[in-house]
C-alpha cells in the first residue's frame, strides 16, 4: 500500500468516526428534547382572586377571613375559577398567618363552601350556597357576606322626595336616590328577600346600577364608590307582610317577615344609605355575638 493510500484510509476513518459521534450527539439532544416536553408540567387554571381586607384587631381574624373569603366565593362572576390559591398565598393575601387561614378554611369547608383535598388543592363547591345563619361580630365583611350569593334583579331607581321616616337621617338632603331590588336563591329561582335603599344623592351619581346587580349595596359603595365606612347600625325586627311584599316574595299577605334597616355612615358621620330588606321569614335566621370587651 502507499503513503497516499495509507493517508486516505486514515482520513476515511476520521470521518466516519467524526460521522458517527455527531449521530450520537445528535441523538442525545432528540432524546433529551423529549425529556424535557414531558417533565413540562401542565399549567394549572389560574387560581379564584378573593377581595381585599382591611382587618379590625378587636375582631377574631380567622372569622373576618372567613366572611371575606366567603363573600367573594358567594359574589364570584360565573366564569370565576373554582380553585383557589394555597393556604400560604391566601394568607399572604390577608395578611395573617398560615394557621388564622387554615382556621378560616375550616368553617368555609364545614359550611359546605369549599372542599380541600390533599396534593389537589382547594376548590369551591360547584352549589356553594349560604346554609347557615350570619353571625354578626361587628364585621361590615359579614354583612356583605349575609347579602352576597343569591341572583339580583334591580326593579327600579331614581330621585324621589326624602321619605318622612327617614328624614331624620338625611336632614340636609331635600331627596334622596332609591334603589329596589329583588333576590332570588339561584337553584330554585325562589324569592328570598326585596330591599329599598336610599342614598346621598352625591353618592349616588356614582353608582353603575349594573353593579347591583352583581354585588350587595354595601361594597358597592366601600369597594367601587370609595366611601370610607365607619359603621353600620343594624336592626331586625318581626313584621307582617304588606301586599307589595307579599306579591314580590310571593308568601300569604301578613305572613311573618324579618324587616331588616341598616343604616351606614362614613368616616364623616354621615349616613350615606338606609337600606330596609324584607326576608321571608321561613329562609333566614340571625344571631348576634356581643363581645365582653
Amino acid at each position: 500500500m502507499t503513503e497516499s493510500q495509507e493517508r486516505a484510509g486514515a482520513d476515511a476513518r476520521r470521518t466516519d468516526g467524526d460521522a458517527t459521534t455527531r449521530t450520537g450527539a445528535d441523538a442525545d439532544a432528540i432524546a433529551g428534547a423529549g425529556a424535557d416536553a414531558r417533565a413540562a408540567p401542565v399549567p394549572h387554571p389560574p387560581a379564584f382572586a378573593p377581595d381585599s381586607l382591611v382587618l379590625n384587631r378587636k375582631l377574631p381574624l380567622w372569622y373576618q377571613v372567613s366572611q371575606s373569603l366567603r363573600a367573594s366565593i358567594l359574589g364570584r362572576p360565573q366564569d370565576a375559577s373554582a380553585r383557589l390559591p394555597t393556604e400560604e398565598q391566601l394568607a399572604a393575601h390577608y395578611g395573617v398567618s398560615v394557621l388564622t387561614m387554615r382556621q378560616a378554611l375550616k368553617e368555609l369547608e364545614t359550611e359546605g363552601l369549599i372542599s380541600r383535598h390533599r396534593r389537589r388543592g382547594t376548590f369551591i363547591e360547584p352549589r356553594a350556597r349560604r346554609v347557615s345563619p350570619v353571625r354578626l361580630l361587628g364585621s361590615v365583611d359579614a354583612i356583605v357576606a349575609q347579602q352576597s350569593g343569591e341572583a339580583t334583579t334591580v326593579l327600579g331607581h331614581g330621585p324621589t322626595a326624602v321619605p318622612g321616616d327617614l328624614a331624620e337621617f338625611f336632614p340636609d338632603c331635600a331627596e334622596v336616590t332609591c334603589y329596589r331590588r329583588l333576590r332570588r336563591d339561584e337553584e330554585s329561582d325562589e324569592p328570598t328577600n326585596w330591599a329599598e335603599n336610599a342614598v346621598r344623592p352625591d353618592i349616588a351619581a356614582r353608582i353603575d346600577v349594573a353593579d347591583l346587580e352583581r354585588w350587595p349595596m354595601t361594597k358597592v359603595l366601600r369597594d367601587v364608590v370609595g366611601v370610607r365606612i365607619s359603621r353600620i347600625t343594624d336592626t331586625v325586627e318581626a313584621r307582617l307582610a304588606d301586599p307589595v311584599t307579599a306579591e314580590l316574595l310571593q308568601v300569604p299577605l301578613l305572613s311573618p317577615i324579618l324587616h331588616y334597616t341598616g343604616v351606614t355612615y362614613d368616616e364623616e358621620g354621615r349616613v350615606v344609605d338606609v337600606a330596609r330588606i324584607r326576608y321571608r321569614g321561613d329562609r333566614f335566621s340571625f344571631s348576634v355575638t356581643v363581645e365582653a370587651h
